[in-house]
């Protein structure tokens, strides 16, 4: 089969699993944005392409499936006490950065708070909360001052600004400031050197990530890479993304208009989503 047929997806969210899943090993994905990424820092705005961008190179603690369930993400495990007044969190073990360095309890703890300062959500949590204590290097307890429902939903909620954890010292910059560095421990290392603004971003395969073990599903689960490097081309005219889809220089558009889709359907190289066939 073509490298065409094996990378082809259009119409579906660039959230992993999609994009990890699409093609043969020793490959490049090319892709199309709806929009270009501008700020590389998820907590320091709300904007959706930066979101994504923030499920290349970053992961979290709780991940929501497909039937919008909480899972564990990072973490192996968590728990409340009897009155849901206390919660203890264990991250899975052998996690590192994409620097290579391990990931720790306060690395979580300063995401949080960081993650807090800007989050609508993020803020009532904290605001609820008496204290976030690290009781290992790989467990932690958040133990709440006032009943808060919505614990494990705010820190597994998936759209920005998406509470993703970055070592302590990126999580202690204001968070007003973007960051500077794009350290993760996602399924992919952003590559900010050859970063072209309205051009392409450029991602590389991490090689300290840890897919989980159960298959993907949804926003959770093993999130195994079978692509060695993915491009983001700005490419801001559908014509124009069309146009690449079909002489192969681009493999996947996030978001086109319905008017392409009979051109598309026509062609048995181009695969569409299930929920845009026929429309």
């Amino acid at each position: 089969m073509s490298r065409l047929k094996l990378a082809r997806r259009l119409l579906m969210p660039l959230l992993l699993a999609p994009i990890l899943s699409v093609a043969s090993a020793q490959t490049t994905l090319k892709a199309v944005l709806n929009g270009e990424v501008h700020l590389i820092d998820p907590i320091a705005t709300t904007n959706y392409r930066t979101r994504d961008f923030a499920y290349l190179v970053w992961d979290v603690l709780i991940a929501v499936d497909s039937k919008g369930n909480y899972r564990p993400q990072m973490l192996e495990s968590f728990s409340a006490s009897p009155d849901n007044m206390s919660y203890t969190f264990t991250l899975r073990p052998g996690l590192k950065w994409s620097d290579g360095t391990p990931v720790t309890s306060q690395d979580c703890i300063a995401s949080i708070k960081r993650w807090a300062a800007r989050d609508a959500l993020g803020k009532q949590l904290i605001a609820r909360t008496k204290a976030l204590t690290a009781t290992s290097d790989t467990t932690f307890t958040l133990e709440l001052e006032k009943p808060f429902g919505f614990v494990i939903q705010s820190l597994g909620k998936p759209g920005s600004n998406v509470p993703v954890m970055m070592p302590e010292r990126l999580a202690q910059t204001d968070p007003t400031k973007p960051v500077e560095e794009v350290i993760g421990s996602g399924p992919f290392i952003f590559k900010k050197d050859e970063w072209v603004p309205g051009d392409r971003m450029v991602f590389e395969k991490n090689p300290h990530y840890t897919p989980r073990d159960e298959p993907a599903d949804g926003l959770a689960g093993g999130k195994h890479v079978y692509v060695d490097r993915v491009e983001l081309i700005t490419m801001p005219d559908s014509a124009t993304a069309v146009a690449a889809l079909q002489t192969g220089e681009i493999d996947y558009i996030q978001r086109l208009s319905f008017d392409y889709l009979p051109i598309l359907e026509q062609n048995p190289d181009v695969v569409l989503s299930p929920g845009q066939k026929g429309r």
